[in-house]
């Protein structure tokens, strides 16, 4: 085991130890021997168990059958959601063949930051991992379930089910994956046409045209954004079956999986002699091989946001510093777009998350000592990939090497010695970036900066011709507490654009970017945010900004006297609270934490 990364370990340990053991102690004192619905007087479990058929009824009225929920995300509109329209049945008989009972529990919302981004819409976006949190609760608040199935996929959604599982932690989980949809249009010649269309060099029919053979069908879209990021990091941290993350949808295979998981999650309920509670599976250990996954494929940066809320769900406190020290460290092991012109697939087909897995662990950088949702304990499971041999599901060792280079490498040859996810810091404050598919000439850059307060002002400068130059886009007031902390990878064409002209841009926010953010250098999550008087919003326009991406230094070169006194600006932008939903979390938006402790209002300390 690599040093650091024990170091590193011990670390979040005792860092953890007193919120941890009391997350547990709670845990504990929920577990039951037999069923929980023999808790329930006559007329809760009579409610609980009316609309089953008959021997339905009969096995919840005894007291020998485990009891399975399914939380689904299920919704036919979303491509990534779709898939799970026939699952409940599929569980329901797989559960029953093996001797159990499965009940729909609950259904949560699932929103799409792809439709919502650069919408109003993408204001609700943050907080409704928040939302599927509490409606997991409120599934499970029956107490009529023994074990859970979370089925989910996306950006905020597995988060959401997760920290929602981690409040139900006494029940065992398993989370069942979707798929991804089948490759379409390939990643390099999407981008070359939304950056035709951001210059006006071709129209919204050709656009669409693209963007319909890049998102053509049922399942997971198909780049390496925040869904396909959490499918890879609830694999890591064994909560999916092993190499179940990346298979396609409407597929024999994907069906024997979900069925599978299904099965799965019987054998560890109390009834049993296996019993494996979530709250046991979501370690320290756990939490740190999420990271590292995370690093190594060059993930999402909105992870570094989500994983320290589902850390804090079991009681774990991680950091941005603990990212940081481990991205020294994890070396880059994958090129998948936006890192690269592969596709999750590409990957997949390379070896996947088995190949991956197997190098991480060969080299130390990897715990291998977890409670996992596979038979046998331990993440040497999750060298294996899944077959059907004669229509029966079975598993066999992943091949030893990647067969393909391009795409899946190795520690001694990788695409780049670090995870390329660094903390920034300096007199504006604290923040991320993801430099893994930035150009090493894009990664430092000094020029004055240009303010906004809203991503829409930006855009309409740059149709007006005046960022025709060097500079650093500043986007304030766009943090939890101001507006919800929407994406703002709609800015990510326009920037791409001028970067290619050889300008030198960047951007700077205290908001997010795209699971799908790429080519352009910036810092993102700046803490403490504008709304709460961070230091960005004392930037003016032609302040030079320093910007270096490998160091982690982000500094406004402005006389240090001079910037304290100056007043923080007041948020230009009024019309981020009222209309499309946007009234109704008020609440959320005062009430967030910020980007480094998770976003989040749903813990209130002592």
């Amino acid at each position: 085991m690599h040093p650091i990364l024990e170091k590193v370990t011990e670390e979040i340990i005792e860092r953890s130890r007193a919120t941890r053991d009391a997350y547990l102690a709670r845990v504990d004192a929920a577990v039951e021997k037999g069923p929980h619905r023999a808790k329930l007087a006559c007329g809760n479990l009579a409610h609980g168990f009316a609309a089953c058929a008959s021997g339905e009824k009969t096995d919840l009225a005894g007291s020998e059958k485990a009891n399975i929920a399914i939380i689904s995300s299920y919704n036919d509109m979303l491509s990534a959601h779709e898939p799970f329209k026939d699952a409940p049945a599929l569980i329901k008989q797989a559960i029953k063949e093996a001797g159990g009972v499965a009940q729909f529990a609950g259904g949560v919302p699932a929103m799409c930051d792809g439709i919502t981004q650069g919408q109003p819409g993408m204001e609700l976006s943050l907080f409704s991992r928040d939302v599927i949190a509490m409606a997991t609760a409120i599934g499970l608040s029956h107490n009529m379930f023994d074990g859970a199935l979370y089925l989910g996929v996306c950006d905020k959604i597995v988060p959401g089910l997760l920290i929602g599982a981690l409040s139900f932690g006494h029940l065992p989980a398993v989370f069942v994956p979707a798929g991804p949809m089948p490759s379409g249009l390939p990643n390099k010649e999407k981008v070359r046409i939304r950056q035709l269309y951001a210059e006006g060099k071709v129209g919204r029919k050709e656009l669409l045209e693209s963007e319909s053979q890049s998102y053509h069908s049922a399942g997971t879209c198909t780049f390496y954004g925040t869904a396909n990021s959490n499918q890879m990091m609830v694999e890591i941290m064994g909560l999916h079956l092993p190499g179940s993350s990346f298979i396609n949808p409407y597929t024999p295979l994907r069906d024997e999986l979900t069925k599978a998981a299904a099965r799965q999650v019987l054998k560890f309920t109390s009834q049993g002699n296996d019993f494996r509670p979530i709250a046991h599976m979501i370690t320290e250990k756990a939490i740190v091989n999420a990271i590292i996954g995370l690093l190594a494929t060059g993930g999402s940066t909105n992870h570094t946001i989500h994983l320290i809320a589902i850390a804090r769900a079991a009681g774990i406190i991680i950091n941005w510093d603990d990212f940081d020290k481990l991205s020294r460290i994890i070396p880059l092991l994958t090129r998948i777009y936006p890192n690269g012109q592969a596709d999750v697939n590409h990957f997949q087909a390379a070896g996947g998350m088995g190949v991956l897995i197997a190098e991480l662990l060969r080299n130390g950088l990897l715990h291998e000592d977890l409670l996992t949702v596979a038979d046998e304990h331990g993440m040497k499971n999750y060298t294996q990939e899944p077959r059907l041999l004669d229509g029966k599901l079975t598993w066999e060792p992943c091949p030893e090497a990647s067969l393909d280079t391009e795409v899946l490498s190795t520690v001694a040859k990788p695409f780049a010695t670090s995870g390329g996810l660094h903390v920034m810091h300096g007199n504006l404050g604290r923040g991320v970036s993801k430099i893994s598919a930035v150009a090493e000439e894009h990664q430092i850059v000094e020029a004055p900066a240009v303010v906004f307060d809203d991503q829409d002002d930006m855009m309409a400068a740059f149709k007006r011709g005046e960022l025709e130059k060097d500079f650093i886009a500043v986007i304030r007031f766009q943090g939890p507490k101001s507006n919800g902390m929407p994406e703002l990878h709609k800015l990510t064409p326009p920037l791409g654009v001028l970067q290619d002209k050889g300008f030198k841009v960047a951007l700077v926010t205290d908001g997010r970017m795209s699971g799908a953010s790429g080519k352009v250098p910036s810092a993102i999550h700046m803490c403490p945010e504008c709304a709460d008087g961070g230091p960005l919003a004392k930037v003016r326009d032609g302040d030079i900004i320093y910007l270096n991406t490998q160091t982690g230094e982000i500094n406004v070169r402005v006389d240090e006297a001079e910037f304290n006194a100056r007043t923080p600006a007041v948020n230009t932008a009024t019309n981020h609270h009222c209309g499309m939903g946007r009234e109704l979390f008020g609440a959320f938006r005062r009430g967030a934490s910020s980007s480094e402790t998770g976003a989040s209002n749903l813990w209130v300390e002592d």
